[in-house]
């Protein structure tokens, strides 16, 4: 093998391990930053992670806000109908969170089995349900009035 020849082959060889090294850290940094959607039964059976954020919804529980008054903390329980969790958010929430409310939570799952909330997203008008939540509520064996559109919050 010539000398030009050789060279080449070292420049190709470089070129093809340095993209695979570049893809390999890109799917590396962009799985650490998905975040799964859970149900709160899901969470109950151990399926959600415990040492990276997710996603989880359902309907907030009626009378189970608890709103602290000397800061914006806030508590509340999210069902699926089969299972409750107790969800803490400090923050203000969106405008159209109320009890009865289907809402999307991005946190982390506390080792007491609380979630804590660092994002709580609401829907947006009366026929919004986010697919996830309906799509949980659905396979919970709850008859939703209507279909959910495919549109995020």
């Amino acid at each position: 093998m010539n000398p030009r020849r050789r060279k080449l082959m070292l420049s190709v060889t470089f070129i093809v391990l340095g993209m695979g090294v570049a893809t390999a850290l890109a799917l590396k940094a962009f799985q650490q930053n998905l975040l799964y959607f859970y149900s709160p039964v899901q969470v109950a059976a151990g399926e959600a992670p415990t040492t990276r954020p997710f996603r989880i919804g359902g309907l907030v529980v009626a009378g189970s806000v608890k709103r602290d008054v000397e800061s914006l903390a806030v508590r509340f329980v999210l069902t699926d109908t089969l299972r409750e969790i107790t969800v803490d958010y400090e923050g203000i929430l969106p405008d159209l969170f109320r009890e009865g409310q289907g809402i999307v939570a991005n946190g982390r799952l506390r080792p007491d089995g609380t979630f804590e909330a660092s994002e709580v997203l609401a829907k947006h008008d009366e026929n919004y349900m986010p697919p996830e939540v309906a799509d949980a509520l659905t396979a919970a064996g709850v008859q939703l009035p209507y279909r959910a559109k495919n549109t995020a919050p």
